[in-house]
């Protein structure tokens, strides 16, 4: 049996049946099939693993692992998740602590291979990762009707985490920056051109600072673990990506009268 999310609209009209409904709907997405497949493989084998290379040399723990990230792109990407895991974030020069985007070191921080023993031989560990893997594939299967809901639903989840680190305000801008489905969000919420990423990343930072005290009136992103804070940044950035979509069918459609217009008919 598998369960397709239910999407009646998009934008916020969308977002509010979603948030209505997505306990039923997530409870009816975890006994589907192929979820409840990969939990129970999970929860059965991943206490025997001891090292990143048993971990990726086993497909079906795999998918859950990345998935439960929201990484499940790099499930043939055997090696250099081999080399995230294997060198965890303990290390100052560990390749996680390198990466711009910050999934990885969270993938490696949770499994815990630079540890002894790993974090895999926890008992709460299975369920730990099986949870976040459910959350993330119902999001997923939201993402392949919409691509914007997919990413209103995980925000609320990441930005929560976000504040549960106690980060700094500096630290906390570049863990957003360095999260692309993050990342997306603020930069339309806030109105800021996606070309930003290519300039100095602490005129990005400043950038994004003053722009969320202006639209939000704060600048830390902690002040985002309010519940009332997160839905004016979903609020907001549903209502801009509409309005971006809505602006490139224009576009289109003016090119394409264009193009009509000049034809010259034929005789």
């Amino acid at each position: 049996m598998s369960y397709q999310p239910v999407v009646l609209a998009t934008g916020n009209l969308g977002w509010t049946f979603l948030k209505n409904t997505r306990e039923d709907q997530q409870e009816a997405f975890d006994k589907s099939t192929l979820i409840s497949r990969n939990v129970d493989y999970f929860a059965e084998k991943i206490g025997d693993i001891a090292t990143a290379e048993e971990l990726v040399n086993d497909r079906q723990l795999l998918q859950v692992a990345l998935g439960a990230f929201g990484l499940d792109d790099d499930i043939n990407n055997r090696f250099f998740i081999q080399k995230v895991l294997e060198e965890g974030t303990l290390g100052e020069e560990a390749f996680a602590n390198r990466l711009s985007d910050k999934r990885y070191f969270a993938m490696a921080e949770a499994f815990g291979f630079d540890l002894s023993p790993p974090r895999t031989v926890l008992s709460t560990f299975p369920e730990e990762i099986s949870e976040q893997y459910k959350t993330r594939q119902f999001e997923v299967a939201v993402g392949e009707q919409d691509s914007d809901l997919r990413l209103a639903l995980g925000i609320e989840r990441d930005l929560n985490d976000l504040a549960d680190r106690s980060l700094s305000e500096e630290a906390g801008w570049f863990t957003i920056m360095g999260n692309p489905p993050m990342r997306r969000v603020f930069e339309l919420a806030l109105g800021l051109p996606s070309e930003l990423a290519a300039i100095d990343i602490d005129q990005q930072l400043r950038e994004f600072r003053e722009k969320a005290q202006s639209v939000f009136g704060v600048s830390d992103p902690a002040e985002f673990a309010d519940p009332a804070l997160q839905e004016k940044l979903v609020q907001n950035f549903l209502f801009r990506s509409e309005l971006e979509n809505s602006a490139a069918i224009t576009s289109r459609g003016t090119v394409a009268l264009t193009l009509l217009q000049t034809l010259t008919p034929l005789s």
